[in-house]
């Protein structure tokens, strides 16, 4: 069996044959995520494909900085998933979950900033099999609160696709 170390995942085993998930947790601005290395048993899946992957994680702070961005011009726009989230998890919100979810007192309070400060990543999907959607990214509001996510992918690159999708 050959095994490679890898710097977020530990010891993997490669060309393993079978559809192999491996979990971990990563620290990304003071939260903590969960990552999720996901390789289907026809992926050919060696030590230089796990060395990209720990490479390209070394990006993710930019490519969450992008995505933000992204959400906060969509925030702005008629019919945008960000914005369709935003109004249905937010529009008839008691004072004290405004307050914690949000640390404000009322509706009118709730900014883009705001809603922006509080919707964080919660967990990563690496695909490596699929360079075209290598990274899936899910924003949330907090699992306690809700269990529908914002989603934003990337591609082996880091190239952000341009449509924010919002799924439970």
């Amino acid at each position: 069996m050959n095994r490679v170390a890898s710097q977020h995942f530990g010891e993997i085993e490669l060309n393993h044959g079978r559809d192999h998930n491996v979990a971990a947790k990563h620290e990304l601005g003071g939260q903590t995520l969960e990552l999720d290395l996901n390789i289907n048993a026809h992926d050919h899946f060696d030590e230089a494909a796990m060395h990209k992957v720990d490479y390209r994680l070394r990006f993710l702070p930019e490519l969450v900085d992008e995505v933000r961005e992204m959400i906060a011009e969509e925030l702005g726009q008629e019919g945008t998933s960000p914005q369709e989230y935003l109004n249905f998890h937010c529009s008839a919100l008691k004072t004290e979950t405004l307050q914690k979810i949000f640390g404000v007192q009322n509706r009118s309070q709730l900014t883009p900033d705001v809603f922006l400060k509080a919707l964080k990543l919660g967990h990563v999907g690496i695909f490596p099999g699929q360079p075209e959607r290598y990274f899936v990214l899910d924003f949330t509001l907090g699992a306690h609160f809700t269990d529908e996510v914002l989603v934003a992918s990337a591609d082996e690159d880091g190239v952000v696709d341009d449509e924010i999708l919002w799924e439970s």
